[in-house]
């Protein structure tokens, strides 16, 4: 169920930018004109201060869509950071965010940008409505964070991977509660966008603690 809206409110912090499908030149009907511009898709990036309820019901509503295993602790790692939004028109059709997670490796806490909550609407996909999102929430990352991470499911291991994104090769941990506990089940999913730190993708990559899914 789509907010009710008529599309991406432009505020204070919020960018919105049109996306479409590929260019086509020569001289255009009135109608397809028309026609065109339906088809064109709007891409939003704000933090979650700046989205009021209706967005966030519709942002939480498509990831359970697209996420047969989508969790109510899925949802709220997704929070407290950027989100990228494509629209059309009313509709909600994609979902990325990035929030900030402190990831342990060689000694150092490193302030990372971590994406989560990466969806398209089953039926808009293939238009690279994930790409432009990620070209957003990457541009974030670079410009506010020492390392990029995320979690990839098998499917969008390719895709993180044409990006830049490399495959951490090392153990995976995490800093619990109770210590240092390693997370052998997320080991060969997690992928990292390096910056200028040097990293050692062989090494221990240890993330902090939080409720739900660890990575």
């Amino acid at each position: 169920m789509g907010p009710p809206r008529t599309g991406p409110a432009a505020g204070a912090g919020v960018f919105v930018r049109v996306i479409g499908r590929a260019a086509c030149t020569g001289v255009w009907p009135e109608g397809l004109r028309t026609a065109r511009m339906v088809a064109m898709a709007q891409l939003q990036t704000a933090h979650t201060a700046e989205l009021d309820a209706a967005t966030l019901t519709a942002a939480r509503a498509l990831l359970y869509e697209v996420f047969d295993d989508m969790t109510d602790h899925d949802w709220e790692h997704a929070l407290g950071g950027v989100h990228a939004l494509v629209w059309e028109g009313a509709d909600l059709i994609g979902h990325a965010s990035v929030i900030q997670r402190r990831l342990l490796h060689g000694g150092r806490a490193l302030r990372t940008g971590y994406v989560e909550g990466v969806g398209v609407r089953a039926d808009r996909r293939g238009r690279g409505h994930g790409a432009a999102m990620m070209d957003a929430l990457e541009m974030v990352v670079r410009g506010a964070y020492e390392l990029g991470a995320l979690g990839a499911a098998d499917t969008a291991a390719a895709f993180y991977a044409g990006r830049g994104w490399m495959l951490w090769r090392g153990p995976s941990s995490a800093l619990t509660p109770s210590g240092i506990r390693h997370t052998e089940e997320d080991d060969g999913c997690i992928y990292v966008l390096p910056m200028e730190l040097p990293l050692d993708l062989s090494g221990e990559l240890t993330c902090d603690w939080r409720d739900g899914d660890l990575w």
